[in-house]
């Protein structure tokens, strides 16, 4: 069968057998039958079956020849179209942390130790570590993520943040280098462990801040970053304020638009998409802040696409940083990758419009997980499956 065939079998309240063939057989013999076929098929009494891709669609038929049960057949595509909202539902099923339960314990062992391992190094110079990033926002997917530390420096800690930032470097990797890769990102220091036993890497990114003032993080929870490459319109060598338990607070209590976050996700990594995820989880929000985002999980998906299509290439559309509201994320975006993300929600709603077996494509079902429902409806993590692949490391914040 072609991709997309839908497979036909009939079947008749006699003990006579069954007539199989495919709408594209039909297409090849040009509509002409075998004559047995149409013996079979006179009946005044059958059952249609019509199966595409493992999904089956029963329809019963009363006095239909087959001269016009198949025309009808091709006539109507959409009879066996796509389910959306439920292909959309397992899609974020298959994609849960719940699935990667044994992988997920071996992260959140190493990052307690790498936590540890900081506070007993800079003791009273840091405020306790936090967990940040995708995985405490609960927006994070199993086929690709890491886990986030936020390490709050005092003030007087360190003269400037470029000598913050190196002397973390530089305890990480005196103490892991010889079981893991230890490197400089845009704000933060990425440890990526050497496979275990079981072939898994650990990947973490731990993210040195400082307090504006001295002693004054306890109250407002804002930290300077150092910036060490081109991070949007900032140069190099500079810094940025940020709060991010603001961040993770303003996603709290969003169930509806996680979903359609984690869904933004997936198309990204299935699709090799290079916005950023903090973008993304910004114009989510601000679409269910500023218009009617309702119905089933399609038609929130699609109302929010559509808002991206229609806003983000306003000059004066603007995505404010909950940690920073002097940040202007849309300011990370040049003109053409504005234009760029318009068209390629248009495309998308379009294609899924025209055929919505495209859905499929733009965000597919982890096959991994596909037959392991989980039994949890939150977002907690159960279960005792490992991963088999790796996600890769992850080379951005946020």
């Amino acid at each position: 069968m072609k991709d997309g065939d839908v497979f036909i079998e009939v079947t008749t309240n006699t003990a006579k057998p069954t007539a199989h063939f495919s709408t594209s057989s039909f297409y090849q013999s040009k509509g002409q039958l075998k004559k047995t076929e149409e013996l079979k098929l006179s009946l005044a009494q059958k059952t249609v079956i019509l199966t595409r891709q493992g999904c089956k669609k029963q329809i019963k038929c009363h006095n239909l020849s087959m001269a016009s049960l198949l025309p009808y057949l091709l006539k109507n595509k959409n009879i066996m179209a796509v389910e959306k909202n439920e292909h959309l539902q397992n899609v974020l099923e298959t994609h849960r942390m719940s699935h990667i339960d044994d992988l997920l314990t071996k992260y959140k062992t190493q990052r307690d130790e790498v936590k540890e391992a900081l506070e007993q190094q800079y003791t009273s110079n840091i405020y306790s570590p936090i967990n940040s990033g995708s995985f405490a926002k609960h927006t994070a997917i199993n086929c690709k993520f890491d886990l986030d530390i936020v390490v709050p420096f005092k003030r007087n800690s360190f003269d400037t943040l470029e000598n913050m930032f190196d002397d973390v470097y530089d305890f990480l990797y005196d103490s892991y280098n010889e079981e893991a890769t230890v490197r400089k990102q845009k704000v933060s220091i990425g440890i990526e462990f050497f496979p275990d036993q079981d072939g898994n890497i650990v990947s973490l990114d731990i993210v040195p801040g400082r307090e504006l003032n001295q002693n004054q993080y306890p109250d407002d929870k804002k930290t300077n970053l150092y910036v060490n490459s081109k991070y949007g319109i900032i140069a190099e060598k500079a810094y940025i304020q940020t709060n991010i338990q603001a961040q993770i607070d303003h996603i709290k209590a969003k169930e509806n638009e996680r979903k359609i976050i984690r869904l933004f996700k997936i198309w990204k990594h299935s699709n090799n998409e290079k916005y950023k995820s903090f973008l993304m989880e910004l114009i989510t929000i601000k679409a269910f802040d500023n218009v009617d985002v309702t119905g089933n999980l399609w038609e929130k998906l699609n109302t929010v696409m559509e808002y991206i299509k229609d806003n983000v290439t306003n000059d004066d559309f603007k995505l404010t940083d909950p940690g920073n509201s002097n940040n202007d994320v849309m300011e990370s975006l040049e003109t053409w990758e504005r234009n760029n993300l318009s068209d390629r929600m248009d495309i998308m709603i379009n294609r899924i419009e025209e055929n919505s077996e495209n859905i499929k494509t733009y965000f597919p079902i982890n096959e991994k997980f596909e037959e392991k429902k989980s039994s949890q409806n939150s977002y907690g993590i159960k279960g005792s499956i490992i991963a088999p692949s790796i996600p890769p490391p992850n080379q951005r914040f946020g």
